[in-house]
C-alpha cells in the first residue's frame, strides 16, 4: 500500500539536523560515490541540453540545475521536499532561469508536454509510488522527450546490510531481493525508509507507461576516481547504482 501524501518520512530524512550535516559534508567533499560514479555516469547518458527546458525530481543542492544551466539549458525546475536542501539550494544559486518549489514528488503536477527533459538523482528509492511518478514524468514529457534517473541498484536495497566480512574475506551479500517493500536503513541515523524494487520492476514499469527504454547503466568508478581513491576498487566487484535512460517516443499515426 502507497504512503500517504501527508506521511512522507522517507523523503523528509534530509531535514534531520543529523542526517543532514552528515550529507552535506558527505558531498563538498565528494567522499562517497555520487561523484567517482553516479555523476560521471549521469552525465554521458544526458542529450545536448542548449535550450531545453527541464526538470529535476529530487534536486537536492541544486548541483544538477545549475550544470543543465552551464550547459544552455533555457530553464530548469528543482522539485525538492526538505526545506534544508532547499535553502542551500537558494543559497548556492543565482540565476532567473533556475525556479525551486518546495513540494514532494508524489504531490508535483505538470501540463503535458511541458518538459524536454526530466531527471531525477538517486531519489525515486525513497518514494513508495514509483509507477505513479513514472506516469506523471511521461505526461509531462514533450514528445521524444527523455527521462533519465539513478537510483540504489536493487542488489543494495535488497538486504542493505553493508559488506560483511567473512573467512574468505569481503563480501556483498544479496537477500530477499524479490520481496519488494520497504527497508529500514542506517546512514547517518538510524532507521532511514527506502523502498526495495527488483531491476525488472524498474524497466517494465517504464514500457508500461508508454517509454521506450534507451539504456540500462550499472555503472562503475571511473578510471580517474580509482586512481585518486584505491579503495574505490571494491565497488567494481557490485553495481551500487542503477541508471536508465527512457524516451516518450509518440505513437505512430
Amino acid at each position: 500500500m502507497s504512503a500517504s501524501h501527508n506521511d512522507l518520512s522517507q523523503q523528509n530524512v534530509y531535514d534531520n539536523p543529523d542526517f543532514f550535516e552528515g550529507y552535506k559534508t558527505l558531498r563538498q567533499q565528494d567522499s562517497g560515490l555520487n561523484g567517482a560514479v553516479e555523476l560521471p555516469a549521469i552525465r554521458a547518458l544526458l542529450p545536448e541540453l542548449s535550450h531545453l527546458n527541464v526538470l529535476d525530481l529530487g534536486s537536492g543542492f541544486g548541483d544538477f540545475a545549475r550544470y543543465a544551466r552551464t550547459k544552455g539549458a533555457v530553464q530548469v525546475t528543482g522539485i525538492e521536499l526538505s526545506t534544508r536542501m532547499l535553502a542551500e539550494a537558494q543559497r548556492l544559486t543565482d540565476d532567473p532561469g533556475i525556479t525551486f518549489q518546495h513540494i514532494s514528488m508524489e504531490d508535483f503536477a505538470a501540463d503535458e508536454n511541458s518538459y524536454d527533459l526530466v531527471v531525477s538523482s538517486l531519489a525515486l528509492h525513497y518514494v513508495a509510488d514509483y509507477s505513479g511518478i513514472c506516469h506523471k514524468v511521461y505526461h509531462a514529457l514533450k514528445p521524444d522527450g527523455h527521462f533519465i534517473f539513478s537510483v540504489e541498484h536493487p542488489v543494495c536495497t535488497a538486504w542493505p546490510v553493508g559488506w560483511i566480512t567473512t573467512k574468505a574475506g569481503e563480501h556483498w551479500p544479496l537477500d530477499n531481493y524479490h520481496d519488494q517493500s520497504i527497508r529500514h536503513t542506517q546512514w547517518f541515523i538510524n532507521d532511514v525508509i527506502k523502498y526495495h524494487r527488483t531491476t525488472e520492476n524498474y524497466v517494465n514499469t517504464l514500457l508500461d507507461c508508454g517509454f521506450t527504454l534507451r539504456t540500462l547503466s550499472e555503472p562503475q568508478p571511473t578510471e580517474e576516481a580509482l586512481a585518486q581513491r584505491p579503495e574505490l576498487m571494491k565497488h567494481c566487484r557490485r553495481p551500487p547504482f542503477l541508471i536508465l535512460k527512457a524516451q516518450k517516443i509518440p505513437a505512430s499515426l
